[in-house]
């Protein structure tokens, strides 16, 4: 089969024919029809993450078709979603929990196991979700790691319907996350390097759009940060009322800058962080995303070109989300 092959950190990708994966117990294989391209891809990329195996097919917003594996809920040909967190020991004191997503051993897809930049994609039968018929391959990619992660950040914020909610960061995250808290019918506020994300914002019916670290307006009671930026989690926490909650949505943060406490965290603001999600955080919110018609903004790369897909993540030229197809 083909794919975009990660042999070392820090290089390009390499695409090439490599073994087509072979079917394990508990797993399907399926026949990938497109993989979102998430910016957690170019941290891996990029070396920003440790590595944890070499080489690595990345890939974790996969689109595919079970062409082996298949079970009584999960037919042959049954069109499936497949998300970063691709597994959990499910023994850990936090699956105990029901924090399956801060598990001690998980599965990350795309980076502790091959992922979607290929033909065909192994994952674990319980950690895939059947799409609705309402979302398209293009639309249902970006869904599956940008989309939940996002829907995560609103309720790790604690956000309750009409808030005046900030997004810091309009990338494929922030832009699918504006569309859900329009139909619980919040003011979102956003702060954005780049022009275009700002027309992007302006065009989904952002209240207000500022530069990356403008501060809004109005004191907000949420805000979700989206950059990996630790001055945007500043200009975050500098925009909330008191009470109010700034989530972290990063894998990778630079770093956060020394700051003033008694003008920006008393007062019992909160900073959370983001990790990973849950299956009822995908389950929930692709059902909401299919009832409320969530169309992303989607740029459409060839698998040859994997490359130039995380080059224009890396250099903000995406408006939306881009999306790797398999042909």
């Amino acid at each position: 089969m083909r794919a975009a092959v990660l042999e070392k950190p820090r290089s390009p990708l390499i695409v090439k024919d490599v073994p087509e994966p072979g079917l394990q117990p508990g797993h399907v294989l399926l026949r990938v029809r497109a993989c979102g391209v998430c910016r957690t891809d170019l941290h891996i990329v990029e070396g920003e993450l440790p590595p944890l195996r070499s080489p690595l097919i990345p890939g974790h917003q996969i689109v595919g078709d079970v062409v082996k594996g298949e079970t009584a809920e999960l037919p042959l040909g049954a069109r499936v979603g497949v998300s970063w967190l691709g597994g959990v020991d499910g023994s850990c004191p936090y699956c105990k929990r029901g924090l399956e997503n801060l598990c001690d051993a998980p599965t990350f897809t795309g980076y502790s196991v091959d992922g979607g930049y290929a033909e065909y994609a192994l994952a674990r039968t319980d950690f895939v979700y059947p799409l609705p018929d309402a979302l398209s391959d293009l639309d249902a990619a970006p869904l599956l790691c940008a989309g939940i992660i996002g829907f995560r950040s609103l309720r790790v914020a604690g956000v309750q319907p009409g808030e005046r909610v900030g997004l810091f960061g309009f990338g494929a995250s922030a832009h699918l996350a504006i569309a859900v808290l329009h139909s619980w019918g919040c003011e979102v506020y956003v702060s954005t390097r780049g022009a275009s994300h700002r027309d992007l914002a302006s065009s989904l019916g952002a209240k207000w759009v500022g530069n990356e670290t403008d501060r809004p307006p109005v004191s907000l009671d949420r805000a979700v940060t989206f950059a990996p930026s630790g001055d945007v989690v500043i200009a975050a926490l500098s925009s909330l009322r008191k009470g109010g909650v700034v989530a972290i949505n990063a894998i990778h943060l630079d770093r956060i800058p020394q700051f003033d406490y008694d003008s920006l965290l008393w007062g019992e603001r909160q900073i959370r962080s983001v990790a990973n999600m849950t299956r009822a955080d995908a389950r929930d919110f692709l059902e909401i995303a299919a009832k409320i018609g969530l169309k992303p903004k989607v740029t459409v790369f060839p698998l040859e070109q994997a490359n130039e897909a995380l080059a224009a993540v890396k250099k903000d030229q995406i408006n939306g989300a881009a999306v790797i197809t398999i042909s």
